[in-house]
């Protein structure tokens, strides 16, 4: 008898992540605050907890092949939908403070992740989720930081309980702030994470404010591509001191012009942009523009189901209560920050 197939042999796995962000996907049509991929890992995490067989080696093949190619993927989709000329006609005037908030969050996660204790790759992908884009962010760091399944739920939980107080709070406060449709998606694109978040929370407030909310969005999503080079030179600089130190061996210097780019940058990267390169030639029709989305969101959703399989609650009460107060200081201060920086910019 013929040993099986690598790819027969993640059919198992990959077909329950599919089944289930299926279910996340109707799950998150009817609960559009929460969305499908929050969805995904919650019930990944649920079966792998209430039918621990889902946990055996059978399975674990296809969890992978979500977790990884197809998390990927779903990222290069995404990037249909980018159309950078709307990005740099509109998006430009929010630079400033977009940039100030992604430093805040950055800086903040160094800071309070100190002082609270909370390092690794849980602080990384708090920042990344909390400055730029939420899950979506999230997702195209895990491979290049090589994060546990853990720490991407800690993550994604984080994140998650923040856009629901931002949908929430935004609007009743940009009223009592007197803000302008404009200022308003301004302060939404720039200080909530997930896409679907911002237009909930834009379109609550009315005018134009979700149409703006979301070109700021976009433009935001397009700092995942430095942040994503710069944690992946970071992460080969780490792995070759700790070989270096293995060995006995001093540390290498670093040489932009040695580094192997071909293993630091991923493939999914070149993919995303080429992805927004030929949505701004005019290469991927109008029409196509809602079916991608939507298939990209499900590939997430797929990809986090997988891994909300894999995953051990076990590994997640270890990590306490910090990370999620780490989420809440820096959620307050690209919120804060974002305000502060409209003022000082006279776009609030």
């Amino acid at each position: 008898m013929s040993r099986p197939t690598r790819r027969s042999r993640a059919l198992p796995g990959l077909a329950l992540a599919i089944a289930l962000a299926a279910l996340a996907t109707g799950l998150g049509h009817a609960a559009a605050i929460v969305g499908g991929p929050v969805f995904g890992i919650v019930l990944g995490a649920a079966a792998a907890t209430f039918v621990p067989a889902l946990r055996g080696a059978r399975w674990a093949p296809g969890y992978d092949v979500a977790a990884k190619p197809v998390l990927q993927l779903s990222i290069v989709v995404l990037g249909t939908g980018l159309p950078l000329q709307q990005v740099l006609r509109l998006g430009g005037a929010s630079l400033p403070v977009m940039l100030g908030t992604l430093t805040v969050a950055l800086t903040g996660a160094w800071f309070f992740g100190r002082l609270l204790g909370v390092r690794g790759h849980t602080r990384t992908l708090i920042a990344v989720g909390t400055g730029i884009c939420g899950a979506s962010a999230i997702a195209a760091t895990i491979p290049v930081i090589k994060a546990k399944q853990a720490q991407v739920a800690y993550a994604i939980g984080t994140i998650f309980t923040f856009n629901i107080a931002a949908v929430l709070l935004f609007p009743p406060i940009g009223h009592l702030l007197g803000m302008s449709p404009h200022s308003f998606g301004l302060w939404a694109g720039t200080a909530i994470n997930d896409t679907s978040s911002v237009v909930a929370a834009s379109i609550a407030y009315g005018g134009d404010a979700g149409s703006y909310g979301i070109v700021v969005k976009l433009t935001r999503t397009l700092m995942l591509i430095p942040i994503v080079i710069a944690l992946a030179v970071l992460t080969a600089r780490r792995e070759a001191r700790t070989a270096a130190a293995g060995r006995g061996e001093p540390v290498p210097a670093l040489r932009l012009r040695s580094m192997p780019w071909r293993k630091i940058l991923p493939l999914f990267l070149f993919g995303f942009l080429a992805a927004a390169t030929a949505d701004s030639l005019g290469l991927i029709p109008t029409g196509w523009h809602a079916p991608l989305s939507t298939l990209g969101t499900f590939l997430i959703t797929t990809a986090l189901a997988g891994i909300g399989l894999s995953m051990s609650f076990a590994d997640m009460r270890r990590a306490g209560h910090r990370p999620l107060l780490l989420g809440a200081l820096l959620w307050a201060a690209v919120a804060l920050s974002s305000l502060g920086l409209q003022a000082l910019t006279g776009t609030l």
